[in-house]
């Protein structure tokens, strides 16, 4: 009985962790230009927010996923890469549920500097995915 709950237990942080197609869609990609508004650097997914202004001027506010902070700072982040005031373009794939949340592949910042997100989004680490370009 009791190896049975520890290997229950054991397996509580698999369901947790998601993989990307279980909460995003490859057939949904998206480019996002848009202004930092906060950046969560946290276990296991880190977290951009951005306010993206529409055609018609009307703000809207995406979450968009990245890897963990210990493989963005490998793939080139600092503390100070997203500034809360930072424009960038995000290149990612949409949530299945619509919602403005994504999955973010890479980052350009101002200046043209791009930057791999390192998650669970395809080409998320430059891995020579359509549409990736390690610089």
């Amino acid at each position: 009985m009791m190896t049975g709950v520890g290997l229950l237990l054991a397996a509580v942080p698999a369901w947790a962790h998601h993989a990307f197609a279980a909460q995003f869609d490859i057939n949904r990609p998206l480019q996002l230009r848009g202004t930092v508004t906060k950046w969560q650097v946290t276990n296991p997914h880190s977290w951009i927010h951005i306010d993206v202004k529409g055609p018609d001027g009307t703000v809207v506010s995406w979450a968009i996923e990245g890897g963990s902070p210990n493989t963005l700072y490998r793939l080139g982040f600092t503390k100070e890469s997203l500034a809360p005031g930072t424009e960038i373009v995000v290149d990612g794939f949409q949530s299945r549920d619509l919602s403005n949340e994504a999955v973010g592949r890479n980052i350009t910042l101002p200046g043209g500097k791009k930057l791999f997100l390192g998650g669970s989004a395809p080409g998320a680490s430059g891995d020579g995915a359509e549409g990736t370009e390690k610089r």
